[in-house]
């Protein structure tokens, strides 16, 4: 997969700034790719934008394929419809929400929030709902059946049984009984059908911003996790391609052997696939699953590739990853069933942390582009291969990731040793006046890598407070967000000039990109006509 030589920033929606309490795919999404255009970026990379349970990680979600229906934006609904103006007012969470930070999402009282709003909007459309909007609501879900009628179902239930894990339903509901099934989606119809209601809303407000970033000349790339929740649609809805035991829970689970870092290694819990049984089937469950998240983005990471070529196997029941082996994964036989399906395969291989050999061979083996991360390149010598002289191009460079601390974060830390500060100093030659942390983005623009991806905290030069995710911890993550305020015209121009000088985006692009969204200002500025003031169509971003 060959995209060009491109720069792009990496933001997960739920950092978008707005007034809900969460970013969304409101207005201030359409404005981020608008800041996109200015800065001369091409490439926009979220993290997984599936319904999220415990800890509210993007990388534990009840399914594989489902939007967050968090993400739906109220705005949006307004303009379509199916909300009234000023709906979410007296809603009891609106006054904290108000009161909160608008640098944080405060989960506890967002999900209640939103879920609130989003039951008035599928009231409103039952009520509302024109012969028209049914058959297109219809059309989308006989499009997605092939997933959305268990997920549904599985949300809907989820509901009934206040929130418990699948495992502790009623068996009839937990082995997938025919007759229960049917009667369960016979009695909680109305459930299921708002559940299915809620995504086909994500999917138009994503389709209608993806279309906005093509128009731009903004390609997204999105985010796949190689294993899922134990407590998802996905566990419950196909146990064959897992390995359980007769009550639906884990016989082996993932996680990485012990290290350095970790005396006992990490036992993530997900449950291992049935690598026979999928081969069995011509790997039909993962390739529709790449090719549903292909209709939401241009290419897709996969998180912890490694686990296609061997992947470390823990008991079920064991406490911690000790007891776990090597096994080895489906490898070069899986892919090429995704080639023959796909074509180019469009992935990104996320290749950290201790890689074999085998490992690189299969990355190379189908041309995936492998991932680079500054923030690990400095802590020894020259042949450190995450230094930017060591890069070839088939790669993608990022100053951090969504696991790491920023830039600036990591520099200042109080634990980072004096040697790997000068260390990187050393390399920079010198320091430059604007931050430590244009230090770096200029290094991975000016890298060889074809893709180079900057953590919008990194742009603006924020601190520890703004980082994303701690890795092994589930408190306070997942949470940052930033003002509107924050993106400055000054680093707007910053990145654009060291976006054109790396080789990023031509001049003549960047110059052509700005006319293009300043005449689309204008136009949208102009006074209208009294016939196009009445217009009811759906909010403009």
């Amino acid at each position: 997969m060959r995209m060009g030589r491109l720069s792009g920033i990496l933001l997960h929606p739920t950092s978008l700034p707005g007034p809900f309490g969460i970013g969304d795919l409101g207005p201030a999404a359409y404005r981020f790719v608008d800041f996109l255009v200015e800065s001369g970026q091409r490439l926009w990379q979220v993290l997984p934008l599936g319904p999220t349970g415990w800890g509210n990680s993007p990388y534990m979600s009840f399914s594989s394929i489902a939007g967050n229906p968090l993400l739906i934006s109220p705005e949006l609904l307004v303009g379509a419809g199916w909300l009234d103006p000023n709906s979410w007012q007296d809603l009891p969470q609106w006054p904290t929400i108000q009161a909160r930070s608008a640098e944080r999402v405060d989960y506890e009282t967002v999900i209640p929030f939103k879920l609130g709003l989003l039951q008035r909007a599928w009231a409103t459309f039952k009520e509302k709902a024109s012969a028209a909007d049914w058959e297109a609501f219809h059309a989308y879900c006989a499009e997605e059946a092939d997933w959305l009628p268990d997920y549904a179902l599985f949300m809907a239930l989820k509901e009934v049984y206040g929130e418990q894990e699948w495992t502790q339903w009623p068996p009839a509901l937990a082995q997938r009984d025919p007759l229960a099934l049917q009667e369960a989606r016979d009695r909680h119809a109305d459930a299921v059908t708002r559940q299915m209601f809620w995504q086909y809303l994500f999917a138009q407000q994503w389709r209608s911003l993806r279309e906005y970033a093509h128009q731009h000349q903004v390609q997204l790339i999105g985010d796949v996790p190689i294993y899922v929740a134990p407590n998802s649609a996905d566990v419950w809805a196909n146990r064959e391609l897992f390995h359980l035991d007769e009550q639906g829970r884990p016989l082996q689970v993932a996680g990485v052997p012990p290290d350095y870092f970790s005396p006992t290694g990490q036992r993530w819990g997900n449950p291992l696939y049935n690598w026979e049984v999928l081969k069995a089937r011509g790997y039909d469950w993962w390739i529709r699953r790449i090719q549903a998240i292909l209709k939401q983005v241009d290419c897709v990471r996969i998180d912890h590739f490694r686990g296609f070529e061997s992947y470390w196997a823990i008991p079920g029941d064991a406490e911690t990853a000790v007891e776990g082996e090597w096994q080895k994964g489906p490898g070069a036989d899986f892919f090429q069933a995704l080639a023959d399906k796909l074509g180019e395969i469009p992935v990104i291989a996320e290749d950290l942390g201790d890689i074999t050999p085998e490992v690189l061979q299969l990355r190379d083996q189908f041309g995936l582009p492998g991932m680079k991360v500054l923030l690990f390149a400095f802590g020894s010598g020259p042949d450190n291969p995450y230094l930017p002289h060591a890069y070839e191009r088939n790669f993608v460079v990022y100053t951090g990731t969504h696991d790491n601390n920023t830039v600036v974060g990591w520099f200042h830390d109080p634990e980072r040793s004096e040697w790997e500060k000068q260390n990187l100093l050393r390399y920079l030659g010198c320091q430059g006046s604007e931050g430590i942390h244009w230090d770096l983005i200029r290094l991975a623009l000016a890298s060889v890598a074809d893709l180079a991806i900057i953590p919008l905290q990194d742009v603006m030069g924020l601190g520890a407070e703004a980082r994303m995710n701690f890795p092994g911890t589930t408190e306070n993550n997942w949470a940052w967000r930033y003002r509107e305020d924050m993106l400055r015209q000054d680093m707007i121009q910053r990145l654009a000039e060291m976006s054109v000088t790396y080789g990023r985006i031509s001049p003549h692009d960047l110059e052509q990109r700005r006319a293009a969204l300043a005449q689309e200002r204008a136009a949208a500025a102009a006074p209208r006509s009294h016939s196009q003031a009445g217009s009811t169509q759906a909010l403009a971003p």
